[in-house]
């Protein structure tokens, strides 16, 4: 099959206009999405190859569910870029024992820090008016976490005294929790599932002026919990009427929160779709449910103009009309069908 160009001619200089991207609407969302495929089967060598694979090119694409997700398990062995560049950062993710991380290469860092910046103000508003505490031990015991990254820099940001990362000191944490509590302080405690269940059962205490987030993960550490039976642990030992999510992930720039009962909602710049499971190619978006659908997560995400931004994941999903989602779990079989496509080919 003819290819756009030769990928050995591809300069560092080669940038793609993201004026505007975090400030827009859904309404362009569409448009914005053609536009990037395009970039990026142009100047990612191995996407393009993917694409080429599975015979879909940009003439074949005039809509959003056209375009190729590249399994996400490619992050694992392979650098997924769109242009030639030295990477600011170079995010890891979580791994057990006989397990390979993922690697994530961010071109610019102030790329995903406009990013998760946006998403917090849209979500939480100022980050000034909160002290920020992060209790993330797993992802603090090693380095190259995006997660840190960002909790890190919303703790700077917020220039409370108070704000800070916290790995196994419960006592310290329990303190300054109750100390804003008694000030009527607005927090917000990001953390790690195990983490979360471990210090509320050791600390339980009410909580008024303090929002709860939980960014997933038990990792081997305890039993695995829907997350209904976590927020409602949760939810009991911190007396309080709800427990809010944060859903992202290493290979992404950009987060989706659920604010209420676990039902997430995206940045205007990023978006859910569905697949079917068995059948990875055979993509289902908002605009074609008459009602709630569960399939295999399909990620939107612009604000991966420098790797890739189309992205089928592993989660299992419970996607709404209005374009609101859940995550039912994980599927049984983490290698994706597309997967395998690539393997003598690449």
């Amino acid at each position: 099959m003819q290819k756009f160009r030769n990928f050995a001619q591809m300069s560092v200089t080669e940038n793609f206009d993201i004026a505007g991207l975090f400030t827009s609407d859904k309404t362009d969302f569409r448009a914005r999405a053609i536009s990037l495929f395009n970039f990026q089967y142009l100047h990612n060598p191995f996407y393009n190859r993917y694409c080429d694979l599975i015979h879909c090119i940009p003439e074949n694409v005039s809509n959003i569910i056209d375009i190729p997700f590249l399994p996400i398990g490619f992050f694992k062995n392979k650098d997924i870029t769109s242009t030639i560049f030295e990477p600011e950062l170079i995010f890891e993710s979580s791994k057990t024992t006989g397990s390979v991380a993922s690697r994530h290469l961010v071109k610019d860092a102030a790329l995903y820090e406009q990013s998760y910046l946006q998403s917090f103000q849209r979500f939480y508003g100022d980050v000034k008016k909160y002290c920020i505490i992060g209790l993330l031990p797993s992802y603090l015991e090693r380095n190259n976490s995006s997660l840190v990254y960002m909790v890190n820099d919303l703790i700077r940001r917020s220039e409370n005294e108070h704000s800070g990362l916290y790995l196994n000191d419960f006592k310290s944490m329990y303190n300054i929790l109750k100390q804003n509590e008694e000030k009527r302080q607005t927090t917000l405690l990001f953390g790690v599932t195990f983490a979360l269940l471990d210090f509320a059962s050791e600390y339980p205490l009410p909580l008024r002026y303090t929002t709860v987030i939980e960014t997933g993960g038990m990792k081997g550490r305890k039993k695995e919990m829907t997350r209904e039976e976590v927020h409602a642990k949760l939810q009991t030992d911190f007396a309080t009427s709800s427990i809010h999510s944060e859903y992202g992930m290493t290979e992404l720039l950009s987060q989706a929160y659920a604010t209420d009962k676990g039902i997430f909602t995206c940045p205007p710049w990023m978006k859910m779709l569905i697949r079917d499971s068995d059948d990875p190619f055979t993509i289902k978006s908002v605009d074609e449910l008459a009602k709630s659908q569960s399939g295999l997560g399909n990620i939107i995400d612009l604000a991966n103009v420098y790797s890739c931004a189309f992205l089928a994941t592993d989660d299992v999903v419970k996607l709404h009309p209005d374009e609101t989602f859940e995550i039912l779990g994980r599927s049984d079989n983490s290698d994706i069908r597309g997967c395998s496509l690539m393997v003598n080919a690449v």
